[in-house]
């Protein structure tokens, strides 16, 4: 215990890093984040164990495989950077319990890049084929 007045001068820095862990810091259920609509930064760092912004500096670095941090590229934004993530909750619960492997994550992440350029092209088709209709209609 630190000497002084006051509560927090009786505790020091890791009995009060232990305490707000007890204290703020909610320990969600696996359960409770597969029911999630959508897991924030600090869902995910409660869940962890870790601090918000660890667990968005984490995912912006890829070194938290958890899932997608997408950096949004605005002009007006001179000084400062923008992100949004995207956290799938599988992901998360895998890689809490130690069972997520950079290889699965890989696979995965060439998985959405294959269904997203499928999804490319059948938006490009589509689009000629509504120009062309439109084109028949004139």
């Amino acid at each position: 215990m630190v000497e002084g007045k006051g509560y927090i001068n009786k505790y020091s820095f890791d009995e009060i890093t232990i305490i707000y862990r007890l204290i703020i810091m909610k320990k969600y259920t696996d359960e409770e984040l597969r029911n999630c609509k959508k897991i924030t930064l600090k869902i995910a760092g409660d869940y962890l164990g870790i601090a918000p912004n660890a667990v968005g500096v984490g995912m912006r670095n890829n070194l938290l495989p958890i899932g997608l941090a997408i950096n949004n590229e605005e002009k007006d934004r001179r000084f400062s950077e923008s992100w949004s993530y995207h956290i799938v909750a599988e992901r998360l619960i895998a890689y809490n319990h130690g069972t997520i492997s950079e290889i699965h994550v890989q696979n995965i992440e060439k998985g959405l890049d294959r269904i997203v350029e499928e999804f490319s092209s059948l938006k490009q088709e589509l689009l000629f084929i509504l120009s062309e209709n439109e084109e028949v209609g004139n």
